[in-house]
């Protein structure tokens, strides 16, 4: 056992000697951007694989836009298939409706930044309002958003109404997937590890002593919920153009509670964590899926019995290294030093 602790422990330093590299961020985001175009345009993938791995990266983002609400900040958000839905729709009616046909390839990324741009708008209008209260009133007001956006949507009959919306064409594939995945995590990331993250953080913990150290605790309320917003815009427009049809009923609140789910299996403000959730839902919705509407049953349990015996998740309150900057460890390092050098001095 001590030799096979000394190899573990031996291997993982190399890991870790492998990430911190300044190339390592750079070569493993070019060797996944080439390797989603060659995957996508000479099928060395299965279709049916393709369209996983896209949902899987759709989620992904989902899951660490509502992470940034509720765990980073410590509030509770259940509307976030509403501001999924009008980035959805807003990027459809761009590509169907107004953009020209001969173009529409190159103004998709315009059409699904359009999409974050308006979830982000109505974000706001939705937070200003909400963030005067304080404790649960923001799940009651998400919910109540959620159903204003489904209903709203079922009773506009220039958008399909309860009948959908379609006309679009696949132009969500890969390496479209992987460029908003990697944007969303690296955005996300390097807001939580800034002076503007840790105030969200002391939000969690503390919103009383928060703003008695001067931190604007109702503005970055605002700006988080607006960010979180956006990307699930984003995700939205994604999601569209990849199932080519949309409906209100896609974004009711099993939706929410789908990505609720996933937030809460990977791990409250954890980076890894919510792409760990992401990823093991998706797949587990595809296996699941001969049992039909049972699965339906299956996965809000599942919640339930997350929230009862693991309720911070696989990586509840925990960050895999490969998130942190060089920086936090190397201060993390500093103080264990410091502090071993302390305990280990004569009294």
């Amino acid at each position: 056992m001590p030799k096979l602790k000394a190899v573990y422990q031996t291997l993982l330093n190399k890991w870790y000697a492998v990430i911190a590299h300044r190339f390592f961020w750079p070569f493993f985001l070019i060797a996944g951007l080439l390797f989603s175009i060659a995957a996508s345009s000479f099928d060395l993938i299965d279709l049916y694989v393709q369209l996983i791995l896209i949902y899987v990266g759709i989620n992904i983002i989902l899951t660490i836009s509502l992470n940034l609400i509720n765990g980073y900040m410590g509030e509770f958000s259940i509307g976030h298939a509403g501001f999924m839905a009008i980035g959805a729709y807003i990027a459809s009616l761009l590509t169907v409706n107004i953009f020209p046909p001969s173009a529409i390839n190159f103004l998709f990324p315009v059409a699904v930044l359009a999409g974050g741009l308006g979830a982000a708008l109505i974000g706001l209008l939705v937070a200003v309002p909400s963030f005067k209260t304080r404790g649960d009133y923001l799940a009651i007001v998400t919910l109540a958003f959620g159903m204003i956006v489904k209903s709203g949507i079922e009773n506009i009959e220039a958008i399909g109404g309860p009948r959908g919306f379609l006309g679009m064409e696949k132009l969500t594939t890969l390496p479209w997937v992987f460029f908003w995945t990697v944007l969303s995590v690296w955005v996300i990331r390097n807001l939580v590890y800034s002076n503007f993250g840790r105030g969200v953080l002391s939000i969690r913990e503390d919103e009383i002593a928060s703003d008695l150290m001067s931190v604007n605790t109702r503005q970055v309320k605002v700006i988080v919920f607006v960010v979180s917003s956006f990307f699930a815009g984003i995700a939205g427009g994604l999601f569209a153009h990849a199932l080519q049809y949309i409906n209100p009923r896609m974004f009711d609140i099993l939706k929410s509670t789908d990505i609720l789910i996933m937030v809460y299996l990977g791990g409250i403000a954890s980076i890894a964590g919510s792409i760990i959730g992401a990823v093991i839902y998706t797949i587990l919705l595809e296996v699941l899926r001969p049992l039909g509407i049972w699965r339906m049953v299956f996965m809000p349990l599942m919640l339930v019995l997350l929230m009862i015996y693991r309720p911070r998740g696989i990586m509840g309150l925990r960050e895999a290294r490969l998130f942190v900057p060089l920086r936090d460890l190397l201060a993390v390092k500093f103080w264990k030093q410091k502090k071993k050098e302390a305990d280990d001095a004569p009294a």
